[in-house]
């Protein structure tokens, strides 16, 4: 156990997936997982284990913002000994061929923040994902008919509608290349490489910044369907 998670080390699967919110950790376990049983609830982020079409898989919830998975995924890959770690989360679109609901996995990540200070790197760290990972969601994407783009993401400590900087402080980074904001990929992949262990963020573009649409109401559970469809079928094959 950690003060984070309170699970014993062999109710966590190998693989785990990891949204942001709580509440869609207990999504997948009721809507995706078999036998999927709550393990840890520590500050109400949930985790759940359950299982996919025979095979073991977690579901926790990392928090909101780059420190926050950093610390899950920190204890997941070394206490609890995970060998993969799946985001599924949202992001905001930075690029006009991004549809609302396009899949967007990340490559790799830039950021604004000073995550990577704490690796004492004598010059600037850009972390990717697991390409194994990545060809396989991508592939499951296509097989399975979900619009997907592969690239850059920008993983951001400011959220874009609450920039004091601006709201449109995105488009240099859009100019360079990103696809997509969050907020998580970068710490996750950044610690992914510090413990050796492997990452893969796969994100639903709910909002685009190019075009100001955006899910429904009706759509912000919904339309992440397809997204943890595909990160299920990756997770069979780590």
């Amino acid at each position: 156990m950690t003060p984070h998670n309170r699970a014993d080390k062999a109710d966590i699967a190998p693989v785990v997936l990891a949204p942001g919110d709580p509440l869609r950790a207990k999504l997948v376990a009721e809507q995706f997982l078999q036998e999927a049983s709550l393990v840890t609830d520590v500050r109400n982020v949930l985790g759940y284990t359950g299982l996919f079409k025979g095979q073991r898989i977690s579901v926790m919830a990392t928090g909101m913002g780059g420190p926050s998975i950093g610390i899950y995924s920190y204890e997941l890959f070394t206490t609890y000994d995970v060998k993969a770690i799946i985001r599924i989360g949202t992001c905001g679109g930075l690029q006009k061929q991004l549809g609302v609901g396009d899949l967007v996995c990340a490559m790799t990540a830039s950021t604004d923040s000073a995550w990577a200070h704490q690796y004492n790197l004598k010059g600037t760290l850009s972390p990717c994902c697991d390409s194994a990972l990545l060809f396989r969601a991508v592939e499951q994407a296509h097989l399975l008919g979900f619009p997907c783009h592969a690239g850059m993401v920008l993983s951001s400590d400011l959220f874009s509608s609450y920039n004091a900087l601006g709201q449109e402080s995105w488009k240099a980074w859009a100019r360079m290349g990103a696809l997509a904001q969050d907020m998580e990929t970068y710490a996750l992949y950044a610690t992914a490489a510090w413990t050796q262990r492997r990452a893969l963020s796969i994100l639903t573009m709910t909002d685009s910044c190019v075009t100001g649409e955006g899910f429904g109401p009706e759509m912000r559970i919904k339309g992440l369907y397809p997204m943890i469809e595909v990160a299920l079928k990756v997770a069979l094959e780590v």
